[in-house]
């Protein structure tokens, strides 16, 4: 443990701005990622987050290796609908931090974070110890959270599950949206590594939603270890797609036809499986609600932005892009549809052109090879570094991609700026733009687009 003495930067203060505060986190620990929770356990305690979320409000902890963000925006549009105080948490964030951090839909403003900041920096210092950026912005929400008074606490874990920031709050319900193949690094390279590593979420019985078919053996040990009940997709509950309006869900006590919303469906069933199987007094009337009006940037994002079409999703890894694209086939052949509904034949330029870049720790190579063989008319791609420390350089996606890429052309730029400018001027009103590989370059392409 590194004693805070011998920290030599510079601490904000309460009239530091934003920025000021969140480069210092960034520099005061000596791992961006640092897995474990004996340092910040005693932090959060001397902050008083944890009692406060054990006897103030009911908290759903949602884990999974995709899905997690749309998972925890529905939960919270349908606890808010229903007049619930309700927190969220989400990271990372595409534009602004303040994205992380929102009651009641709103993201908090910058003076509520740099207050939390302030405390949880004095309480880190009390306690001598050294915390991650995740760590100290993580217990700067829970804060927020509790003074708030909020009735639901729903909560995205970033990482894992058992050695996660998030997981010094006992949860009532937990979600797994699914497991797959992701961070090997910190999480192990096997699904049931990663599967007990997503289990360490539960706690004595509570209830589980397990949004997967498959389940490693590794989280049934954890379910019957920890006495929890458990209710997985196609089991216990499932739904089915009516018309592009509408979809029917169904659990052993009811079934619900209900309007579409905007995410995806798989997504919105586990969280209202989780809703339903909590005591919150939720009707159909707020569900009803809260799907229309539930939205997240850069999760099969569709917008017509500067004459063009733009789909926007920040699918990074195998099993993120399988679910990208079971969505975008179906999109591109309506999209398709659209364009002859207005042209007297069908256009050869209507094509799909990619913006990708990504993290350079992520399986890129899977990735181009299931957007490559996915049968999809991709005519060109265009690249480039994002602004992250961890970024793939551009000799790394043109590695990748020129080992894969035989049939459309590849551009590369200096930014993800530069290469959103070029792909919006090279192609068509008719074209469809798809966007992905990290929330990093969903981020940069939106300001880059200014709709951020």
């Amino acid at each position: 443990m590194s004693d805070a003495s011998n920290m030599t930067l510079s601490t904000p203060s309460s009239q530091s701005s934003l920025t000021e505060w969140l480069d210092y986190m960034q520099q005061i620990h000596v791992s961006a990622i640092d897995m474990g929770l004996s340092r910040v356990l005693p932090v959060a305690k001397a902050l008083g987050v944890v009692q406060s979320a054990k006897d103030d409000a009911y908290v759903f902890s949602v884990a999974g290796t995709n899905g997690k963000g749309s998972t925890t925006a529905v939960i919270s549009e349908m606890c808010q609908a229903a007049g619930y105080k309700t927190a969220l948490y989400q990271s990372p964030h595409l534009s602004v931090f303040n994205e992380r951090v929102r009651i009641n839909g709103e993201m908090v403003s910058d003076q509520i974070l740099i207050a939390a900041f302030n405390k949880v920096e004095e309480a880190r210092i009390e306690c001598e110890l050294t915390l991650s950026f995740f760590e100290m912005t993580t217990l700067a929400a829970l804060l927020i959270f509790a003074e708030a008074d909020c009735d639901v606490w729903v909560l995205e874990v970033g990482l894992g599950g058992r050695l996660d920031v998030v997981n010094i709050i006992d949860p009532d319900m937990a979600v797994i949206t699914n497991i797959g193949i992701d961070h090997v690094d910190w999480l192990g390279d096997t699904i049931e590594q990663i599967g007990s590593e997503k289990a360490g979420i539960l706690r004595d019985d509570i209830t589980l939603i397990y949004g997967a078919a498959d389940m490693p053996n590794s989280v049934q040990q954890a379910i019957e270890h920890h006495r929890v009940k458990c209710y997985q997709v196609g089991q216990d509950f499932s739904y089915r797609i009516q018309d592009s309006q509408n979809w029917q869900y169904s659990n052993a006590a009811v079934t619900l036809n209900l309007p579409r919303p905007v995410l995806s469906l798989m997504n919105t069933t586990n969280a209202l499986s989780a809703v339903l199987a909590s005591p919150l007094n939720i009707t159909t009337s707020a569900i009803e609600q809260a799907l229309r009006a539930v939205k997240l940037a850069g999760r099969f994002d569709y917008r017509e932005v500067a004459e063009r079409h733009w789909l926007f999703d920040v699918a990074h890894n195998e099993q993120g892009v399988d679910f990208l694209l079971a969505q975008l086939l179906p999109l591109w052949q309506t999209h398709v549809d659209a364009q002859l509904s207005q042209t007297a034949t069908k256009s050869s330029s209507t094509t799909i052109k990619m913006l990708f870049s990504m993290l350079g720790d992520k399986d890129m190579a899977t990735v181009v090879q299931r957007l490559v063989t996915a049968g999809l008319p991709i005519t060109d791609w265009y690249i480039a570094e994002i602004d992250h420390p961890r970024a793939a350089s551009i000799e790394q996606l043109q590695s990748t991609l020129a080992k894969q890429v035989t049939e459309a052309s590849i551009h590369v730029y200096q930014d993800i700026a530069q290469a959103t400018h070029a792909v919006t001027e090279h192609s068509s009103s008719q074209d469809l733009i798809v966007v992905c590989g990290s929330f990093h370059t969903i981020g940069e392409a939106l300001a880059a687009l200014r709709v951020l």
